[in-house]
């Protein structure tokens, strides 16, 4: 079964940035309404950032000015672009997309398996 792979994830200091990556373990037709969700140690996941596929992005308030997500059709990619990063952005973050496998098949929800941001001195 396809599923999505994140990497990118580790430790940092206040105020330093990393970026983070997700793409299907094999190639698929399609990536719809990729995302990136954060569930950090005693709390719900929440909505990171999304990037519709033709439509505009939409970021969490609390990551507006510092975070960037962005996207590489050919490559059936997404990026997270995060710098500035605080001690409230310590998470697992979480991958999300709808993998179309081929032409006129139906999509499926999928979820990467998750890496871990510290952000920590």
């Amino acid at each position: 079964q396809v599923q999505l792979v994140e990497s990118g994830g580790g430790l940092v200091q206040p105020g330093g940035s990393l970026r983070l990556s997700c793409a299907a373990s094999r190639s698929v037709f399609r990536i719809n309404d990729m995302a990136w969700y954060r569930q950090a140690l005693g709390k719900e996941r929440e909505l990171v950032a999304s990037i519709p596929s033709g439509g505009s992005t939409n970021y969490a308030d609390s990551v507006k000015g510092r975070f960037t997500i962005s996207r590489d059709n050919a490559k059936n990619t997404n990026y997270l672009q995060m710098d500035n990063l605080n001690p409230e952005d310590t998470a697992v973050y979480y991958c999300y997309g709808v993998l179309f496998k081929s032409v006129g098949s139906i999509g499926r929800a999928t979820w990467g398996q998750g890496t871990q941001v510290t952000v920590s001195s």
